[in-house]
């Protein structure tokens, strides 16, 4: 096991127990202490995990947030084939919402280009994909400007937002759990999700397995508000029929 996969397997761990300890790490991994000690360090210099006396907690449940440059480092096939298969499921849909976060960037690339379609995101990035698509509409919502995620929030993005009916949103999350559905550590952006979810006719997740179980700051949606839950193969089949009972089809890819 590399380092990196290592440290990806900390992080799901400690997402799914809500904390790690080193010595528990250590045997898992069949590595010493001092190496899961250096993979702490390194993880909490990323802004994923905070250390604690003899272990770490995933900083996201606690109200903090990764960059949207270091979220396209981790998970990056499974996050290609959620966002092709998301991609599959927009029908006749003529308007979209595409969030904010580098999986429903990846939507953005995705989209079929043969095709007439207006696009509305906060997302700059997911904007900048699609700029130079004859056949797309982008409307970039305005906003205060998030350094870390490159997305608009606050009053101007939610009002112009109100002001459409969309036919399809992809929405992202932090965390994803059938007790208190989807959440994200920030009220702004909690915000403008949310909204996203009251204009939308219909609503697709997306987000790959280690996003299920955690619990951010703040709620914006229930698992039923969802027609289809796109994630990778890591969330078990078990636990993907529970969310598919509160209404959504989960898809695993």
């Amino acid at each position: 096991m590399s380092a990196e996969e290592r440290q990806r397997e900390i992080v799901g761990t400690a997402r799914r127990t809500g904390s790690v300890e080193v010595g528990a790490l250590a045997a898992t991994l069949g590595v010493a202490r001092e190496t899961v000690r250096r993979d702490l360090r390194v993880l909490e210099s990323h802004g994923l995990l905070r250390r604690t006396h003899g272990g770490a907690y995933p900083v996201e449940s606690a109200g903090f947030e990764t960059t949207l440059a270091f979220r396209g480092t981790l998970h990056v096939p499974e996050k290609r084939r959620i966002a092709a298969a998301a991609a599959d499921l927009l029908g006749d849909a003529e308007t979209v919402f595409v969030d904010e976060g580098f999986t429903p960037q990846l939507i953005a690339e995705a989209l079929p280009r043969d095709r007439q379609l207006t696009v509305v995101t906060a997302s700059l990035a997911a904007a900048g994909v699609l700029a130079d698509v004859d056949t797309f509409t982008v409307l970039l919502l305005g906003g205060r400007l998030r350094g870390g995620t490159l997305a608009t929030v606050d009053h101007w993005t939610t009002a112009m937002l109100s002001g459409f009916v969309i036919d399809l949103a992809f929405i992202g999350a932090n965390g994803v759990s059938r007790e208190h559905g989807l959440t994200t550590p920030d009220p702004a952006v909690s915000e403008v999700k949310a909204q996203a979810i009251r204009s939308a006719r219909r609503r697709i997740f997306v987000g790959v397995h280690t996003k299920f179980g955690a619990v951010s700051f703040c709620r914006f949606a229930q698992i039923g508000d969802f027609e289809s839950i796109v994630t990778s193969t890591g969330l078990p089949a078990p636990e993907a029929h529970r969310y598919s009972l509160l209404g959504p089809q989960v898809i695993r890819v």
